[in-house]
């Protein structure tokens, strides 16, 4: 009777060890569930799989081309700013359209007008190479009676100078202007307004009316007096300009600069063009060889 009970025990015991000992391999083995963990991240890895991942290389060439643009415009920017500078401030071209100014500038001339050279800087007079405007200058100003439109002429008389003209010969102060270097006469014909000026006999019918009614105010013992801050000016063309003698006198603040360098020259012909521009284009190209004046391209203006 002992025994049952012992033997019984002995079987439950070992029974429950057995089963204890299987519970405890199921809960704390290291390998299964950690196997099936990591099978199953990796399994979802491979299925979820994101956006790749840009190359350093293509994101420094992005970089790159974007710095690369940034400078363009940025120079872009700063060469439209200097030109705007030196056109408003320094210099500007500038184009001959007429023969008033002949044998001295030409038509088809192409002039770089110097802006500072005249200007009025005040306290920055000691700094900048300014200079009064002289007897003898050419100067292109804003044109007193149309300022749009801009002329070039030869400064004859300064403020208070007393001018006539007498059969084409310039008279400034009671002495004749020694102009023989410059000035021209074309005129086959006498003209009295013009080569008597201001004692001719007749109005020309060129003159400005304005400056028609404003002459016998500043005409005295025969001689245009030139009020303070004017200026008479006349073309070195003598007998084909339109100047100082038909419109008047130039104030100080239209004078803009003056031309002191020929950068391109071409010669001018007379040819229709049915097309306009395009046609004219193409034909300046086509005979810009022979028409071009070379020698006197990068001329000094005096």
């Amino acid at each position: 009777m002992n025994e049952h009970p012992n033997a019984t025990g002995s079987l439950g015991s070992e029974v429950s060890e057995s089963v204890e000992q299987q519970v405890s391999t199921e809960n704390f083995s290291p390998e299964a569930p950690v196997t099936q963990q990591e099978s199953g991240t990796s399994a979802g890895s491979d299925v979820q799989s994101g956006p790749s991942p840009v190359p350093v290389s293509q994101k420094t060439s992005r970089r790159r081309d974007a710095d690369d643009w940034l400078s363009g415009i940025q120079w872009l920017c700063s060469t439209v700013v200097l030109a705007v500078f030196v056109i408003t401030f320094i210099a500007q071209a500038f184009q001959i359209p007429s023969e008033s100014m002949e044998n001295t500038l030409l038509i088809g001339d192409y002039l770089l007008v110097d802006k500072v050279h005249y200007g009025e800087g005040g306290a920055w007079n000691w700094l900048m190479p300014y200079s009064p405007i002289e007897r003898g200058d050419i100067i292109v100003f804003r044109y007193p009676v149309h300022p749009s439109q801009h002329f070039v002429k030869r400064v004859v008389g300064i403020p208070g100078d007393h001018i006539h003209l007498f059969r084409g010969t310039v008279f400034v102060n009671g002495k004749a202007l020694d102009d023989a270097r410059f000035a021209i006469h074309k005129g086959l014909q006498f003209d009295s307004y013009r080569d008597n000026f201001p004692a001719g006999n007749y109005i020309s019918p060129e003159v400005n009316s304005s400056w028609w009614v404003e002459m016998h105010n500043v005409v005295h013992q025969g001689d245009v007096v030139v009020p303070p801050g004017q200026y008479f000016v006349l073309g070195d063309n003598r007998d084909e300009s339109l100047d100082s003698r038909y419109w008047g006198f130039v104030p100080r603040e239209n004078i803009i600069g003056r031309p002191f360098l020929i950068y391109w020259s071409v010669q001018r012909t007379e040819t229709s063009y049915a097309d306009g521009k395009l046609e004219r284009l193409l034909y300046t190209l086509v005979h810009l060889p022979e028409d071009a004046r070379w020698d006197r391209t990068f001329h000094l203006v005096r």
